[in-house]
């Protein structure tokens, strides 16, 4: 994945998205959905990922398995996933650790498994 540089296309969205935040103080962006699931977005989002030794998510699937079944037709499918609203990710179980001062701090874990709370 030897190339890092954003693509033009996604530096235009990131601009675009920027302007209108900073015009716009109080403007909320109800309709981003349909800008995640781009080919772009989500092949540079990849590659950002994996260049970076990312770990495996509540899906517990690593970028070996993702490879192995090809990762353009990964991304196609993540992304029809994804336009079509059907794409749902595993729960994750959320634990609490104790701090100092009494308090607790939550911390999530690994995908929640039949039963857990």
């Amino acid at each position: 994945m030897g190339n890092l540089s954003t693509p033009i296309s996604v530096q235009k969205l990131q601009m675009a998205l920027h302007a209108k935040a900073k015009a716009e103080a109080g403007y909320r962006f109800y309709a981003l959905y349909d800008k995640i699931y781009r080919d772009d977005v989500l092949a540079h989002a990849y590659a950002q990922c994996r260049s970076n030794k990312g770990a495996p998510g509540v899906d517990r699937q690593d970028f070996a398995e993702v490879e192995a079944y090809g990762v353009q037709k990964w991304l196609g499918e993540l992304a029809l996933a994804l336009r079509q609203k059907s794409y749902r990710p595993d729960p994750i179980r959320r634990v609490f650790i104790p701090k100092a001062n009494g308090k607790l701090r939550p911390l999530a874990s690994r995908p929640c498994e039949i039963g857990c709370a």
